[in-house]
């Protein structure tokens, strides 16, 4: 089967919370307070694993730490969700990811495949 994804997928496992899930205009859930771990990223987006349902087309924060140097703040968009054993692996993509913060993510993959 052929990978129609636009980026490799990095094996990660960073803990992160999402305390609130936006939409435009006024449309929020506030108070989620999900702790989730994200298992992959990419310079398009993340994988993550979360014990609720997160509804997809919502946007949340994150600041995405990938060791003591490779810190970034994005935007995310939830895309897909998919029911697992005892939760859901959601995916998510970035939002407006500039180019300096995606060379992180390149940095990264180099580290790990060297």
């Amino acid at each position: 089967m052929e990978d129609k994804r636009k980026s490799k997928r990095l094996p990660v496992n960073i803990s992160l919370e999402i305390e609130s899930l936006y939409q435009s205009g006024d449309k929020t859930f506030d108070g989620i307070k999900d702790k989730v771990t994200l298992i992959n990223v990419s310079k398009t987006g993340i994988g993550l694993i979360s014990e609720i349902e997160l509804p997809i087309g919502y946007y949340f924060n994150a600041k995405i730490t990938i060791d003591d140097e490779k810190m970034f703040y994005s935007v995310l968009r939830i895309v897909r969700n998919q029911k697992i054993n005892n939760g859901f692996i959601v995916g998510c993509e970035f939002i407006g990811l500039a180019d300096v913060l995606s060379d992180s993510i390149d940095e990264y993959e180099k580290e790990i495949f060297e």
